[in-house]
């Protein structure tokens, strides 16, 4: 029967079409003709507010200085010795609305505006350090902890994922964890109502229901799901990072879509998730969750940052967000005629959402101004927030109140427990990730083998004697050494888990707040996996240099001997797990990692003896796991026989009991045992605070207010130009203009294993076939195409930043073949994902770029003038001391970060530059900023060429060639 599920579900969606809403209708029509009640959702929020307590200035640049004055005022002000300096800062301010079931909504607002906090608020998935006020209501019910996580869905905006994992795998692990669809069980539960008048439509229904509530369909509704979002042909492919290859940053949107769709939630919340997708791929995205609003009833606000006209055309609702205040909320027909009522008129070709945006702008509203120019002011979001409050909102409220007193009344929707996905299930999803990732990360772990095997060999090489006795104190204390060896590097073959946790953090914060994942699935998981690495590396260690350097040689010493360093392995590896856990960041994490290991080791009780410590540091001796796994070891190799030679040192009668005494160390054999079990007790504590440490802190988010600082600097260095202090300096630096043309290029990449695996035949992989340009001084190229088309490819090859496959066909600069060493320092290179040192400002960012990349000869003076034009250009200046941060933890907002991109390598002043995605994850002001600062890079007489997804009609028309 399971057999027959699966093709009748392949048969369904591969019947049809990508956007044919085929198998929802048929689902719908089978729920009412069941008599199946989908249940809907209205969400109310009432007078909500948002805050956060931040540090503004100087101050909140975590310099040392800094660091150490805040969490000193933070110590004092937490036992009230003195008053906070954070200033609170109002993110939303007491916002109202109604979003009602089977509708889509789209949330609009500049980057900044609070879009991403609202949407957060709405899901419940809000910062625990931010101050809420207000009521968010799912059918009457004040939202709380008793609220089921599941009924709702956030999407975020940042791509995080596992590197290592396919497409598919990542989404069917969220299908995993999020369990049975609650629709196909309510349709499963009616078929069974219905008993014996079963048609064969309800055994085909029946049929489907079981194919992905069960068993494989956790993996049929992922097909379908990557089908829908347009990912077949990559569903195979690893995500990949900057550090791995793999699928494009579109590609990676629409898996982090799919996440979230395979599970039970009504209510989704998706935070601008049409950053790095083409015009079509979005109106297709945007056509099947429309679909999927309608059909299945689902609530949906969606933020976007630049619909095109077709995709706006598809939502029902529109939510307009300025500066955390809501200026229009309603149907998404009625938004031009709110704002010609206050005077101002979207023209006839221009996009509403980029009207809707921009009229809200102090640069851009004046165009809009439909009355007497002479007679215009500057209508503030504060007038336009209160004109939407007196007039719209109240008939906003009235005639959403139908749906609110029928959905009002039924309570908020329960799934049946049974069908509720399991701590089991849960466990066996995690540790089968695991297990996944273990495969892809074989190559560190190889590292690690042959790592541990030459230190092995070195080790024992180093100790190596054909013959060595074993009569007095001396020949002991050579063993003691080799000893102590053994335990120095198997404990620090465990600090790599520092790295290796650090590394996963950010996609298990994800996961853990929208996917319910806990900690201590994870660790579990973890620690088993551990196990059989610890068995390996300590098994190889004790073989290559037991018998080699000459340990006891009885086969029972032997193992106790491995026993002890497998314990010690294990408990490093729960030691420096624990405190990336608590670090959280990788500099963090080091500095605890480096301080533990230093404590161990000379608290343990080799480096310094027992006897020689301060009496008010043996605490830290006994605290110490380093030394109980000396005590351990040396008890296993100095109670073997071949060490009863008669020796007399104070109560001891033989040289292992007194190599023993001097030491400082335990004589009493039983003692073994206990620091065995102790050891395995310290692996058991950390991984317990490990899971602690995961369930219940947070991503380091630190809120930090824009900061707004004079123009000084600027105007005293353009006084040093006007009083003639050099007659060269300007602010646009010299340079020459520079054609680019290439012939003929193809691009080949040796065939994947997974291409290669499914009946490829080919050897090499064609990316580019037969393209031909060129790319003229003066003259803005915009390079088009969609998702997946090699746009990024084509720009890689051109640039020179392709180090790995085949390049064929002729480049030429200036009419002179590209030699790359000069090319690099004549053009720059803006990439479509951000990547910028998170501990510099934005100002030594920009700093850092020109004085690496400028030529000598510009004086000091002259470069900063320069610098400070190109904030002012991008409109950069007033966050010139913004620290840039983590993405989507801390620092810049994502369109702030591709600015800063953008002014990276406008510094540099290059006469060729390549953009790829410059207007990407900006909304439509900051995008024609973007766009206006390129055209006037362009009129210098530089030859720019960028790729470009969704291109409103006034960015499209400032590009000059196609």
């Amino acid at each position: 029967m399971l057999h027959a599920s699966i093709n009748l579900l392949l048969s369904y969606y591969s019947r049809y079409e990508l956007q044919s809403p085929a198998l929802m209708n048929w689902l719908a029509w089978s729920e009412r003709r069941l008599g199946v009640e989908a249940h809907k959702v209205e969400v109310r929020f009432e007078r909500l507010a948002v805050e956060a307590d931040v540090r503004v200035g100087s101050r909140a640049v975590p310099t040392l200085l800094n660091s150490a004055v805040n969490a000193a005022q933070e110590l004092a002000t937490s036992v009230h010795m003195c008053v906070t300096r954070k200033r609170p800062m109002r993110i939303i301010n007491e916002v109202s609305g109604v979003i009602r079931p089977s509708r889509m909504t789209l949330l609009l607002g500049a980057p900044g505006s609070g879009k991403t906090t609202l949407l957060k608020a709405l899901a419940g998935k809000l910062d625990s350090s931010l101050k809420f006020k207000g009521k968010v209501m799912y059918n009457g019910e004040e939202m709380n902890h008793s609220t089921p996580q599941y009924l709702r869905a956030y999407v975020s905006q940042y791509d995080l994922h596992h590197a290592e994992m396919t497409v598919r795998e990542t989404i069917n692990f969220s299908s995993k964890m999020f369990g049975t669809n609650n629709e196909f069980e309510m349709l499963g539960e009616a078929i069974r109502r219905k008993k014996g008048v079963i048609n064969k439509v309800d055994q085909d229904l029946d049929s489907f229901i079981k194919a992905t509530t069960f068993g494989e369909g956790s993996n049929l509704t992922t097909n379908y799901i990557i089908k829908i979002l347009g990912l077949s042909e990559c569903a195979d492919t690893l995500v990949g990072d900057e550090m791995r290859r793999g699928i494009s940053g579109g590609q990676k949107k629409r898996a982090t879509i799919g996440e979230m769709l395979v599970g039970l939630a009504r209510c989704f919340f998706m935070d601008d998730i049409s950053t790095g997708l083409d015009s079509s791929t979005t109106f297709e995205i945007m056509k099947f969750l429309q679909q999927m609003a309608h059909l299945m009833d689902l609530t949906m606000v969606i933020s976007l940052l630049q619909p095109p006209p077709e995709t706006l055309e598809l939502f029902d609702d529109i939510i307009l967000l300025c500066e955390g205040q809501i200026v229009y909320h309603g149907p998404r027909e009625n938004a031009t005629d709110f704002f010609e009522s206050m005077g101002f008129k979207c023209p006839d070709r221009k996009n509403v959402a980029d009207f809707l945006q921009e009229v809200t702008s102090k640069m851009d509203q004046k165009q809009y101004w439909a009355g007497d120019q002479n007679k215009y002011q500057y209508h503030t979001i504060e007038n336009f927030a209160q004109s939407f409050r007196t007039s719209y909102l109240p008939l906003l409220v009235e005639d959403k109140q139908c749906s609110s007193n029928n959905t009002g009344k039924k309570k908020v929707v329960k799934v049946n427990a049974s069908r509720r996905i399991s701590r089991w299930n849960i466990f066996k999803a995690c540790f089968s990730r695991e297990v996944l990732l273990l495969k892809r990360n074989s190559p560190v772990h190889i590292f690690k083998t042959i790592q541990i095997t030459v230190m092995a060999l070195v080790i024992s090489t180093l100790f190596l004697r054909t013959k060595m006795s074993h009569d007095s104190v001396l020949d002991a204390n050579k063993y003691m050494g080799a000893l102590f060896m053994a335990v120095v590097i198997v404990n620090f073959n465990g600090m790599t888990e520092i790295a290796m946790t650090i590394k996963r953090l950010p996609t298990f914060y994800k996961q853990r707040e929208l996917l319910a994942l806990p900690g201590w699935a994870l660790l579990c998981s973890v620690y088993l996996i551990s196990i059989p690495i610890s068995l390996l590396e300590t098994g190889l260690w004790t073989c290559l240099t037991y018998y080699v350097i000459g340990y006891a040689p009885s086969i029972i010493r032997f193992f106790q001997h491995f026993l002890v360093l497998f314990s010690m392995h294990q408990m490093s590896m729960g030691l420096y797990r624990f405190l990336a856990a608590i670090g959280r960041t990788q500099v963090m994490a080091n500095m605890l990692g480096t301080a533990a290991l230093i404590a161990i080791y000379i608290l343990g009780g080799f480096v310094i003896s027992k006897d020689d410590l301060q009496p008010w540091l043996r605490w830290g001796y006994w605290t110490s796991p380093f030394t109980y796994a000396q005590n351990a070891i040396a008890l296993n190799e100095f109670h073997d026989k071949r060490w009863a030679t008669e020796f007399y040192y104070n109560n001891a009668n033989t040289v292992g009991e007194a190599i023993l005494m001097i030491r400082g160390l335990l004589t009493e054999w039983h003692w073994y045992w206990i620091c065995v079990a102790i050891l395995f007790g310290y692996s058991l504590v950390f991984n317990i605070f490990s899971i602690f440490a995961l369930e219940f802190m947070n991503s380091p988010h630190k809120h930090q207010l824009n900061i707004k600082t004079t123009k000084a600097n600027f105007v005293n260095h353009r006084q040093m130009a006007e009083n003639g202090n050099s007659s060269n300096d300007q602010a646009i630096l010299p340079f020459r203009p520079l054609s680019l043309v290439f012939d003929h290029i193809h691009y080949f990449v040796d065939m994947p294993k997974e291409i290669a695996n499914n009946g490829a035949t080919e050897k090499k992989l064609q990316l580019l076939q037969d393209v031909s340009g060129a790319f003229r001084p003066g003259v803005l190229t915009a390079l088009m195409g969609i998702t997946g088309a090699g746009k990024t490819t084509l720009l890689d090859v051109l640039a020179g930043r392709k180090t790995g496959g085949y390049i064929e066909g002729t480049i030429k600069i200036a009419g002179y073949p590209k030699k790359q060493e000069t090319f690099s320092r004549i053009s720059g290179y803006c990439e479509q994902s951000d990547i910028h040192s998170p501990n510099l400002t934005v100002h030594e960012s920009l700093k850092f770029s020109a004085w690496l990349r400028l030529p000598s000869n510009v004086k000091p003076h002259q470069r900063d003038m320069f610098i400070e034009e190109v904030m002012s250009l991008v409109e950069l200046t007033d966050l010139k001391n913004a620290m840039v941060g983590i993405p989507g933890a801390t620092g810049l907002s994502a369109e702030q970060r591709k600015r800063l991109t953008i002014a990276v390598e406008l510094v540099a002043s290059p006469s060729i530059i390549f953009m790829d995605e410059p207007t990407t994850g900006l909304d439509a002001r900051a995008a024609a900023i973007v766009m206006r600062t390129v055209r006037k890079t362009v009129d210098t007489g530089r030859t720019v060429v960028c790729t470009i997804h969704q291109p409103s009609i006034e960015i499209f028309e400032s590009f000059d060639e196609v």
